[in-house]
């Protein structure tokens, strides 16, 4: 399940026509519109301002638009790319300024698919899962050892602080929790624990930035 953070913006140019990518996080249908219609007022010389956009965790409601484009070449391409990359609760909008060239019904399918995947390499995209953020208090000599066991369960470790003991802060994946106490328990014979602060869903970018999600 992937998420876009942050919105972004990406351009390609294909026989003197330009296409402008806009990718933004949505919420409602509502805010999908109010997007479109800042753009089509920014970009109001423009040939073109095709879009698509896909509402719930399921994709469950999808919207798209040609825009004057030939049917079937600007607002699905747009919405295969959404789909295909996983992402939900997202809008891309492409605006297009005529070079003068006709790219005929296969080239505008791959521009306007080009300039959604371009935009999206320009926003932030998170992997979301459930997890729980929790935290452990040690002693010195312990680090070592938690640190190698969330290394192994590919637990990430968002804080250290250092005062008389070692208190470190991490997040979870839901469904490795459990093994994750027990490890850390039979590691030091029950005498450090994993203290669950709360229930928290979580992103992850490609590059591997960890965000908390409200």
């Amino acid at each position: 399940m992937k998420i876009i953070y942050k919105e972004g913006e990406g351009e390609i140019e294909e026989k003197k026509s330009r296409f402008i990518a806009h990718v933004y996080p949505v919420q409602s249908e509502e805010q999908a519109v109010s997007y479109i219609n800042e753009v089509k007022k920014k970009y109001w010389d423009a040939r073109h301002n095709c879009y698509a956009y896909v509402l719930g965790e399921d994709a469950g409601f999808q919207r798209f638009s040609d825009d004057g484009e030939p049917q079937g070449t600007a607002g699905k391409p747009i919405l295969d790319i959404i789909m295909k990359s996983g992402i939900y609760n997202c809008l891309i909008i492409v605006t297009r300024y005529f070079g003068g060239t006709l790219l005929g019904t296969g080239g505008l399918i791959r521009a306007y698919q080009a300039a959604s995947k371009e935009g999206l390499e320009h926003s932030t995209v998170l992997s979301v899962s459930d997890g729980v953020l929790a935290q452990i208090d040690a002693d010195y000599n312990s680090i070592g050892k938690i640190q190698y066991i969330c290394l192994e369960m590919h637990i990430d470790i968002l804080k250290t602080e250092y005062t008389e003991n070692v208190y470190m802060e991490m997040i979870v994946q839901a469904e490795n929790y459990g093994q994750f106490v027990q490890k850390i328990t039979d590691a030091f014979s029950g005498k450090i624990s994993v203290v669950k602060i709360q229930q928290q869903k979580f992103g992850k970018s490609e590059s591997g930035e960890v965000i908390l999600l409200s």
